[in-house]
């Protein structure tokens, strides 16, 4: 009882989504004696739902995306996992499967508003008896009503994206990323040569003639393709990434660990994949897209350098990448910000 009560406390004295990830997944871990419990999230790209981890245990330690920068993982098919399927498909609360080598395997489908976004596996060696469930089923409602909590005061109410109020915190976590990719390095770092590169980034998006959608069309469909565009976003981007909604139109992504080569590919990609997205009623929409290296500098230097880079965008033609550097050295864009607040376009 004390240990649970521990947990409990544990649990609901967080008000991150990664530290409460990591308080259930520790609390299962030790509560119900599990080898293994992952958080999932769900992602839709192109009409398939993939399963990718947010946070698991390794080692006999807590891992998350958040410390695993480098690691690209864009999940796996849902259909790759029959017993999430079989207890999303028939709304159960849970699914024990059996694995090959004997492992028992418990999905735990995560509902918030009627829909599933999160789910836990855990696994143990023998089969869940009635306590273990008992403990699992009271552990979960704990973590749902928490996430629901958490995601009224993070998260953007149309679109599901986080919210400008988050992204301090968020920006402040990926500052230090940023500080310790810049610490000097030794000189047998320093023969390896393309690690150099690897920097975080923040890109600003704005979807273009965003007005004329709605003056033609309606704020009922301006509303879908912002929910859309979301979509694209999500999909679009790692786990480890972060995608905000500013307000109207304009999105900020926090970028993490990866080269200017791969920065520009992926916000390329991303930039493709609205292009050709077919958006009802409203048919071909597209996004700008500036992007800046997040360096030592203020979130307002940063924010506005990448705002340059937007402006730049949309004043050559729209439906475009910029990065703010590349405009500097190439005498197309001055290295100045010349106000204390970053306006959007």
């Amino acid at each position: 009882m004390q240990a649970l009560l521990k947990c409990l406390v544990d649990i609901t004295c967080q008000r991150d989504h990664a530290l409460l990830d990591s308080s259930v997944v520790s609390a299962l871990h030790e509560l119900v004696g599990a080898q293994q419990v992952r958080v999932h999230e769900l992602v839709r790209f192109r009409e398939e739902l993939f399963v990718r981890p947010r946070v698991w245990i390794a080692n006999g330690k807590i891992e998350s995306t958040e410390d695993g920068l480098t690691a690209e993982h864009h999940g796996e098919p849902i259909t790759s996992f029959p017993g999430l399927v079989e207890s999303i498909s028939q709304r159960k609360n849970s699914v024990e499967q059996e694995t090959p080598d004997g492992q028992h395997v418990l999905w735990l489908p995560v509902w918030l508003n009627d829909k599933v976004n999160t789910c836990l596996e855990v696994t143990h060696s023998r089969p869940f008896n009635g306590d273990m469930l008992r403990v699992i089923e009271g552990i979960l409602c704990v973590y749902r009503n928490y996430q629901n909590i958490l995601d009224y005061s993070e998260r953007d109410s149309l679109t599901g994206l986080l919210n400008r109020k988050t992204f301090d915190e968020k920006f402040s976590r990926l500052l230090s990323s940023a500080g310790a990719d810049s610490a000097p390095q030794e000189e047998g770092d320093r023969r390896q040569g393309p690690q150099q590169d690897i920097g975080q980034w923040l890109a600003v998006v704005d979807i273009d003639h965003f007005k004329r959608v709605n003056d033609q069309y309606g704020h009922l469909y301006g509303d879908e393709v912002l929910i859309l565009v979301a979509n694209l976003l999500r999909s679009s981007f790692r786990a480890q990434d972060r995608v905000f909604r500013f307000g109207g139109e304009e999105f900020v992504v926090l970028l993490r660990s990866t080269t200017l080569a791969d920065a520009h590919r992926i916000f390329e990609r991303f930039r493709t994949n609205v292009e050709k997205h077919v958006f009802p009623q409203v048919g071909t929409v597209t996004v700008s897209v500036g992007f800046a290296r997040i360096s030592m500098e203020t979130p307002v230097v940063i924010l506005g350098h990448a705002d340059q880079a937007l402006y730049y965008a949309k004043a050559n033609g729209r439906n475009r990448v910029c990065h703010y550097d590349e405009l500097v050295s190439s005498g197309q864009l001055h290295s100045e910000v010349s106000n204390d607040t970053v306006e959007f376009f």
